[in-house]
């Protein structure tokens, strides 16, 4: 336990530097754990040291390990990081306070109907494709106001937006084109930043950031 809680304790104070250089609050960024594909040992220290928020990327995934792990500790936020098949969007909602991988007109009007049947609303992201990378997911750029007007008309809030920037560049104008287009359409939630960049991240505007092998230590 007291290796994770030093993890925890060194993440949040990196965060915290970096939010006070961009004259920010650290209590205004969520430190999400990425506990994807990490067991329900490797995830109860950092639950015990603290840590509430937590990133899944499969809906099977989380739907086999967090209901025991949240019979323990009820105040646990489960967010959905990965891409969501259509298919699957009534389990997500279900299961996820948070899906952050909106990026289609197919999953909106699926997130929409299961919403509605659940009598449930997870706080929504639109993942954005800023680098325009053709293996990667997200709205495309240009194709985000329409998505944006198409979510509202289905009757859904979005609140963010979400981004994961092209791997090996400065992630830095990437972050700030996020950062634009949330205040464009007036959405306060930005999703960016992980173990590499985080604190780029904080000082560029996000309110979340999503970090798993700074918390949870290299895979072997």
């Amino acid at each position: 336990m007291s290796e994770a809680a030093d993890r925890l304790a060194e993440v949040q104070a990196a965060m915290a530097q970096a939010a006070a250089r961009a004259q920010r609050r650290a209590e205004d960024i969520c430190l999400i754990a990425v506990s994807k594909t990490h067991d329900a040992a490797a995830i109860r220290p950092l639950i015990a040291a603290g840590q509430r928020h937590f990133g899944e990327n499969r809906v099977q995934e989380t739907a086999a390990k967090w209901p025991a792990l949240r019979e323990e500790t009820p105040d646990i936020v489960l967010h959905l990081i990965g891409q969501l098949q259509s298919n699957k969007a009534e389990d997500a909602v279900a299961l996820f306070d948070a899906i952050h991988s909106v990026d289609r007109s197919s999953l909106v009007r699926a997130l929409a109907r299961a919403c509605e049947k659940l009598g449930k609303r997870p706080r929504l992201f639109v993942q954005v494709n800023v680098g325009d990378e053709a293996q990667k997911g997200g709205c495309p750029v240009c194709d985000l106001p329409a998505l944006l007007d198409e979510a509202k008309a289905a009757g859904l809030a979005i609140e963010g937006l979400m981004a994961i920037p092209p791997a090996a560049v400065e992630p830095a104008p990437y972050f700030a084109l996020l950062d634009e287009l949330a205040e464009r359409h007036g959405l306060p939630l930005r999703s960016m930043g992980m173990s590499v960049d985080y604190e780029t991240a904080a000082m560029l505007g996000a309110t979340h950031v999503r970090i798993g092998t700074a918390l949870f230590g290299a895979r072997g």
